[in-house]
């Protein structure tokens, strides 16, 4: 059960940032979503989220690798 959780914790910062991509591609070639208004508000909107959803991704595995000793000496919490 606590695996299961573990990857739906998982999955929602994966999808935010795999959404996050998707904008900032779509402006690149030009493509405007409906939401918003302006093509470089949605390139901004897909950095913010590309950010959050990795910066959560890798904060969660630190935590974990942390917890379970797996990490070099100069990620170690003094």
């Amino acid at each position: 059960m606590a695996r299961l959780a573990a990857f739906i914790v998982m999955l929602i910062p994966g999808l935010m940032a795999a959404g996050g991509i998707k904008f900032m591609r779509d402006t690149l070639f030009g493509k405007l979503i409906s939401p918003f208004p302006f093509l470089w508000l949605q390139f901004v909107v897909g950095v913010i989220f590309f950010v959050i959803g990795f910066g959560f991704f890798a904060g969660f595995l630190l935590h974990r690798d942390r917890k379970n000793g797996k990490v070099a000496p100069r990620f170690k919490k003094k």
